[in-house]
């Protein structure tokens, strides 16, 4: 029982706290969970901004404690995104620009 919770435990999970994301967004996330050293993914405040990005982007913004801030952006729309990982910011966005890949 112990080795079922543990293997478990090693896979990321995005947590559904909004009704709204930007499109797209989730099977990214969802894909981004899968990889190894991703923990939590949390989607959070959702804005608008002057400047349009044709496809969806997303960058590291900050550290935070146990992880980074992400920054999402698809159309005049940002949503920021929180991810705890064990990774370092470069195996990071790394690891974004391999997924990001695949979505395409």
């Amino acid at each position: 029982m112990g080795a079922g919770i543990r293997a478990e435990s090693l896979k990321g999970r995005v947590v559904w706290n909004h009704s709204t994301h930007l499109p797209g967004l989730i099977p990214v996330l969802e894909r981004l969970a899968e990889q190894t050293g991703i923990g939590t993914i949390t989607p959070a405040v959702i804005g608008r901004t002057k400047a349009n990005t044709p496809k969806l982007l997303l960058k590291v913004s900050v550290p935070i404690r146990g992880g980074f801030k992400l920054i999402a952006r698809k159309g005049k729309t940002f949503q920021e995104v929180f991810v705890l990982t064990r990774l370092s910011q470069a195996e990071l966005e790394a690891t974004i620009a391999q997924v990001l890949s695949r979505a395409a």
